[in-house]
């Protein structure tokens, strides 16, 4: 990393957990922005700031609640105070497994204010900073769930769908503001230790899922997919992009 120089720039990530929002907070600060991680119980951010720090490059972390709108305006603009932000990636899951009878109004409303709600504030907030600069990337983490709803996941196939609506509505809006929306599908299990512990209980220790190298996707190998957008040429723009593993069955 000490041999790419530091841009004058920012980028952010809304929900900077251990895996994907991790991996993509490394890539851009090894590509030299300043990177702004944020996410309950910030003080788990220490060991991923250190890694950061360590490489050469520069991230700041802090405890952030994504349903709440003075804590994300709060947070983009300390980003934008540091260098001008160029770059904001929504990351919040909330995936939870209810039967609808079992989904109560308090599980439905949450899991809407963080997969949803929390989006619609982060891009509104990132886009007020954005356009005075002309230029920009704003990235929201969809799901399976984004485009078909499965059983026992109507709270967050709902969430996710209206989020999908959302990045639609403003890359037509912001787009032809040079501000590049983009909506990625995360379409398969992504290899962490809660994924693959809840495949073990499934399927069984010997699941082929957890052998084989191609059935679950790193979380480097969906961060680069990020970088590569933001990298896209404006006359070749993607709005979605799905991604799975190639032995994925779809």
């Amino acid at each position: 990393m000490s041999d790419v120089p530091p841009r004058n720039a920012t980028a952010i990530v809304v929900g900077a957990g251990d895996y994907i929002g991790s991996a993509i907070a490394r890539r851009f600060a090894a590509e030299g922005y300043t990177v702004l991680v944020g996410r309950r119980n910030g003080e788990k951010l220490g060991p991923l700031i250190a890694e950061i720090e360590a490489d050469g490059g520069r991230c700041v972390g802090r405890s952030l609640d994504a349903r709440k709108e003075a804590d994300i305006a709060a947070f983009v603009e300390q980003a934008n105070g540091i260098a001008p932000l160029e770059v904001c990636i929504f990351n919040i899951g909330a995936n939870v497994n209810f039967p609808v009878l079992a989904t109560t109004e308090r599980v439905f409303r949450k899991v809407w204010e963080m997969a949803c709600y929390a989006g619609f504030l982060t891009g509104r907030e990132a886009a007020r900073i954005m356009l005075p600069y002309g230029r920009g990337s704003i990235f929201f983490t969809g799901a399976t769930a984004s485009l078909r709803g499965g059983s026992g996941y109507a709270a967050f196939a709902a969430a996710k769908a209206g989020l999908r609506g959302l990045a639609q509505s403003m890359a037509r809006e912001l787009g032809p503001q040079n501000i590049h929306v983009a909506h990625l599908v995360i379409d398969a299990g992504v290899n962490t230790a809660w994924v693959r512990r809840r495949i073990s209980e499934r399927d069984g220790p010997e699941s082929e899922r957890l052998s084989r190298p191609d059935r679950l996707m790193r979380p480097e190998s969906i961060a680069a997919t990020y970088w590569h957008l933001h990298q896209q040429p404006r006359d070749a723009w993607t709005f979605e992009i799905d991604l799975r593993p190639s032995a994925e069955p779809w």
